[in-house]
């Protein structure tokens, strides 16, 4: 199943990409290979294949919302920016989040793209 819109929450272990419309959401994680917190740099790989893992995962989106509640959703934009660009023009914005479940991250992220599609004049596709 295809939605136009993501949010992908993630640490530095983990990442939650939730596929999204305005009635259901399809869930998926990504784990990372390394179970450090900070990655050193002898698992440059395991870090990039963990990032390559989370775009896979975010296929078939159009716009996407990441959050998280370190540095690791910033650090991920940045790395689809150098590496990915195409991908990550649809990365449309990086938010703070603790640890919320999954149906909270798809209403923080439903809320994200009203706003969002509001300022842009566009409406939300569904």
């Amino acid at each position: 199943m295809s939605h136009f819109h993501a949010v992908v929450w993630m640490d530095h272990q983990e990442a939650h990409v939730l596929h999204f419309d305005a009635e259901s959401f399809e869930a998926q994680r990504v784990k990372a290979r390394s179970h450090h917190p900070r990655h050193h740099a002898g698992d440059a790989q395991g870090q990039t294949l963990f990032q390559e893992g989370i775009l896979k995962a975010l296929e078939g989106a159009q716009e996407v919302l990441v959050v998280g509640p370190g540095s690791a959703h910033d650090e991920f934009t940045a790395w689809a920016k150098r590496h990915h660009p195409d991908a990550a023009r649809k990365l449309m914005a990086n938010e703070k989040a603790d640890h919320p479940t999954d149906p909270q991250l798809v209403a923080l992220a439903r809320k994200h793209f009203v706003k969002l599609d509001r300022m842009a004049g566009t409406p939300t596709p569904t």
